[in-house]
């Protein structure tokens, strides 16, 4: 049996709003169209657990992912649901033109008025090859504020780099942008007058300062009047401490692998990677990738999540855990909805 939660840590996170972000993570023997559908099936059990959104990513040439298109995704799982927000975490900006995306989402927010989020990220393609396909470099990267100006100036209809250009359906909506960043994205955000989504939960010093920041340079705008900041980061909970480890284990062995071959695989069911013979650097990178994630018990994730949520002051947490078992992972959510912690 799940130690339980203290009464300190049971109160910060009543407190505190939890979401989901799923990539639309490939299994193996499994299609992409399969993952796809899995995603919107995942979207309406996150929503009956009563979590407050629900995001969808962006990857490009990744056999492991098959959300390519957020917008398009995200547009399939709000018409699955009813009540759940539904956003992208993220659309990464450098690989569109602000009006498109502008026009994107106002499309989404005029079908499914008030419960669309504009999550928006600042990364490039994964490889050479991704980011020359989609006609951009590293570099567009730095261009990441002047495009998000001109995106919110569409929206807002104050834009005056193209003044004849007007993004209908989007001009005059309210659709709640969020920046996802690390370091500098912060800054950005902040400069913006933004919602600011950052992780991971390794990162702690860093992701602490770079709140800070975020909250020192926080000018108030017109899409919200104070800071407003949600931590992201992977959450596994199980009947032991080993039990929830062993959920991080596929996930931990595709990061693995990405990393010395190049390519990011579908999950695969657990036996297979416990069975491996790992090279000494995919042990060394495995072993790495199950370090500063937050997994145990029930008692023991609520009391580490109640202390990084103090000592960020994060008003949200967006969960991002993935493993092979589906039904695995909702058991974890389920600690974390209106009828969970």
């Amino acid at each position: 049996m799940t130690t339980e939660p203290s009464a300190d840590a049971a109160a910060v996170l009543a407190r505190t709003r939890f979401s989901v972000l799923d990539r639309s993570r490939t299994r193996t023997g499994q299609d992409p169209a399969r993952s796809l559908r899995d995603t919107v099936r995942f979207a309406q059990q996150v929503e009956e657990l009563g979590l407050h959104r629900f995001w969808v990513a962006e990857h490009h040439s990744v056999p492991g992912v098959a959300g390519s298109a957020p917008t398009v995704l995200a547009a399939a799982v709000a018409a699955a649901t009813s009540t759940i927000r539904v956003g992208t975490g993220g659309v990464m900006l450098p690989n569109h033109q602000p009006l498109v995306v502008a026009e994107q989402f106002g499309v989404l927010d005029s079908l499914f008025p008030g419960r669309i989020d504009m999550g928006l990220g600042r990364s490039v393609g994964f490889t050479g090859g991704v980011r020359k396909a989609l006609g951009h470099d590293k570099d567009d990267a730095e261009a990441f504020a002047g495009q998000l100006d001109l995106l919110l100036g569409y929206l807002t209809g104050t834009q005056t780099a193209h003044p004849q250009v007007h993004a209908y359906p989007a001009e005059g909506r309210r659709i709640p942008p969020f920046v996802l960043a690390m370091g500098e994205g912060a800054d950005i955000a902040a400069s913006a007058g933004l919602p600011l989504v950052i992780g991971d939960l390794r990162g702690r010093s860093r992701m602490t300062e770079a709140i800070e920041r975020y909250r020192d340079g926080f000018k108030p705008s017109v899409w919200a009047d104070e800071p407003y900041v949600m931590i992201a980061g992977e959450v596994a909970i199980g009947e032991t401490r080993e039990s929830a480890r062993r959920l991080l284990i596929p996930e931990a062995w595709s990061m693995a692998y990405s990393r010395t071959h190049g390519v990011f695989p579908p999950l695969e069911p657990l036996e297979e990677t416990l069975a491996r013979e790992m090279t000494a650097k995919e042990r060394e990178l495995f072993e790495s990738g199950l370090q500063g994630k937050l997994y145990g018990t029930e008692g023991e994730v609520s009391a580490a999540l109640a202390e990084v949520i103090t000592e960020t002051g994060a008003d949200e947490v967006l969960l991002t855990t993935s493993t092979y078992d589906r039904d695995e992972l909702l058991d974890t959510l389920s600690h974390f909805g209106t009828r969970g912690m």
